[in-house]
């Protein structure tokens, strides 16, 4: 699907360090810069969750814990 992206002259800089930083072309440093932010909120959804679930399964050991 195509896109028209809109950046600020600091947007475009930014963009333009990640690219040359990387070696790779400012399309392909965004795909990477938004696969890997997906990737990082994919985690902490699973680690909010993980912490979540044993809170709760653990709420009577925390609780005489003091904590």
């Amino acid at each position: 699907m195509a896109m028209t992206l809109r950046l600020t002259p600091k947007d475009e800089q930014a963009l333009i360090f990640l690219a040359e930083a990387e070696g790779v072309s400012k399309h392909q440093a965004a795909l990477r810069a938004i696969h890997e932010m997906a990737r990082l909120k994919g985690h902490e959804v699973k680690v909010t969750a993980a912490a979540s679930s044993a809170k709760s399964r653990y709420a009577d050991l925390l609780n005489r814990l003091g904590t």
